[in-house]
């Protein structure tokens, strides 16, 4: 590999805001945040989907935001 041409990564930990599972995984995302794991601290993602959250993964429809989208559909496009 060349040098100086491939960022650095390190160990972060992503949290899925929905369904509060963690994953620790090597990445070089820049975060300000950051959050102790088993004694370990980790800079800290938060993410709105994951295996743990997606309706292919779990097997299970997500609800809500749906009526909102439809609401402001109607509101947009009915004159």
């Amino acid at each position: 590999m060349k040098k100086d041409i491939h960022p650095n990564s390190r160990k972060v930990l992503f949290k899925d805001i929905a369904t509060d599972e963690t994953y620790i995984i090597s990445s070089s995302v820049e975060t300000n945040e950051t959050t102790t794991h088993e004694g370990v601290e980790y800079p800290m993602v938060k993410v709105e989907i994951s295996s743990s959250s997606h309706p292919f993964y779990s097997g299970k429809e997500r609800s809500g935001g749906t009526t909102g989208r439809i609401d402001k559909f109607n509101k947009k496009y009915n004159k």
